[in-house]
């Protein structure tokens, strides 16, 4: 499941989700492409956008799933 298909979710479902709001993701999300603007880049790029990334980890962190059941939806 990726970010553009979860973001039209209403705001409770969103939460229900990945635990956090829609505008706090927002947040989350700003303070993360600061952090990453600003780091250095080495190795291969990431094939996932950085709210794919975002919303893989709230996900982690809300339901403790392994990361194959996280890549499976």
């Amino acid at each position: 499941m990726t970010y553009e298909q979860v973001k039209s979710l209403k705001s409770e479902d969103f939460k229900r989700l990945c635990g956090v709001r829609p505008d706090t993701f927002n947040e989350m999300l700003e303070v993360v492409r600061s952090l990453h603007r600003t780091k250095q880049k080495t190795g291969r790029p990431g094939k996932l956008s950085l709210e794919d990334q975002l919303l893989m980890t709230l996900e982690y962190w809300r339901e403790y799933r392994t990361y194959f059941h996280i890549g499976q939806s």
